[in-house]
Parts: C-alpha cells; sequence; structure tokens
C-alpha cells in the first residue's frame, strides 16, 4: 500500500500521510464494506483514490488533446535492441516524470486501470489518458536513455 501511494504521489511524506488517512477512513468505513470483492482490494482502492485527490489538490496540468498531432506507436529501430533496465533505475525514471504523466503511467501499467476507469478517477477525458501515458512511455524511454548514456 504504501508503494502504490509513493508512486502515486512521488513523495514519501505525502505518501506517509495518505496511506495514514487511508486506514483511518477504512476503519471508519468498515461497517460499509460489504465483501463483495476482497478486503485488500477494498482497502486498496481507498488508498489510491486518496491518493489521487491528493495529487489532483495539486492542480495536475494535463496537456491539452487538442494540441496532439497523430502518435507514431511503432518503436524506432533503436528502441528495439534489448535493454535490461534495473528496477531502481525505471523507479526514479518514474518518479522523475511529470505529474499527469506520472499519475497515468502508474494508474494504467502498475495498478491495471484501463484508460476509461482513468479518466473517470482523475476527470480527463479517455483520449487524454491515452495521450498522456503515450507521451509518459515516450519521456520515460528519453529519461532511461540519459540515464544509460550516464551511466556509461
Amino acid at each position: 500500500m504504501y508503494n502504490t501511494c509513493l508512486r502515486i504521489t512521488a513523495s514519501e511524506m505525502d505518501a506517509e500521510d495518505v496511506l495514514q488517512d487511508s486506514f483511518l477512513s477504512a476503519f471508519r468505513n468498515l461497517k460499509n464494506y460489504k465483501g463483495t470483492a476482497a478486503f485488500g482490494s477494498w482497502l486498496k482502492r481507498i488508498v489510491v483514490n486518496n491518493a489521487i485527490n491528493l495529487v489532483k489538490k495539486r492542480r495536475l496540468d494535463f496537456e491539452s488533446v487538442d494540441d496532439i498531432g497523430q502518435f507514431d506507436d511503432r518503436a524506432s529501430e533503436t528502441e528495439h535492441r534489448d535493454i535490461t533496465y534495473d528496477v531502481a533505475i525505471v523507479n526514479e525514471g518514474i518518479s522523475r516524470l511529470p505529474n499527469g504523466y506520472r499519475l497515468v503511467l502508474t494508474l494504467y501499467l502498475i495498478e491495471g486501470y484501463d484508460h476509461k476507469e482513468i479518466g473517470e478517477v482523475l476527470g480527463i477525458t479517455e483520449s487524454t489518458s491515452k495521450s498522456q501515458f503515450n507521451r509518459s512511455k515516450k519521456r520515460l524511454k528519453e529519461i532511461l536513455r540519459e540515464e544509460l548514456q550516464y551511466a556509461g
């Protein structure tokens, strides 16, 4: 749960606060738990929602879909190289993403939300979620390439 908070908020202090608030909220609302989903899933949903709400308070700046040209999802030949990244480097790269990119990438890839759900939770369109995801992947690749060049 803490790691989920940390990935979404990108701040240890915020992650700790969100986690504490989430457990308090879950305890206070335990009577509302109906048992239709696993308890861990119910609790994780509270944690994710609270973390998202905190990030939303920071007024995420999602780029307008109107500013987007067509995406070319085909990888270039240089992107097809088999490169092994250390988990710590990838996590560091994700933490360096702008808030909107990091949040959509985390919710989609790590938490398993689809773009429709992300749109509903963040109050953005499904296409904005998709574009933010594509841009986050592109930016993360750039960050990881920079790390490889720096390390090499």
